[in-house]
């Protein structure tokens, strides 16, 4: 970074894995939140973008409802989520995680979540 004079946009402060029994899958990202604001002092209410990798409308919306974030907040996938924007295998974590350093630096907020499941019931 210093070498080529770059300045980084985004710092991660953490993150976490959770699972969930796989007949419930999708709902992943819940768990994991909880865990990761648990560590880093912070609770969904506190960031100020979130990325969701949505599998389907359905699904983003438990996720919402059981994080206590309304179904319609602006702040979660602002530019559209996988659904449309897309979801490419093997770097759908880079893709949201990119997309919510960015959003976070244009809006001049201070914290962002990428979250997304994994098949299986993890998040």
């Amino acid at each position: 970074v210093k070498k080529y004079g770059l300045r980084p946009i985004a710092r991660i402060l953490g993150g976490a894995v959770a699972g969930v029994v796989p007949r419930i899958m999708g709902i992943g990202p819940v768990p994991a939140t909880q865990k990761l604001c648990a560590r880093i002092g912070l609770k969904p209410a506190d960031f100020d973008v979130i990325e969701l990798n949505e599998a389907f409308a359905s699904q983003a919306i438990a996720v919402l409802r059981q994080l206590g974030i309304a179904e319609d907040a602006e702040h979660v996938n602002p530019n559209g989520g996988a659904i449309a924007l897309g979801h490419p295998l093997g770097m759908s974590g880079a893709r949201i995680s990119g997309t919510a350093a960015l959003e976070l630096r244009e809006r001049g907020g201070r914290y962002a979540l990428a979250t997304m499941c994994i098949g299986v019931g993890q998040g």
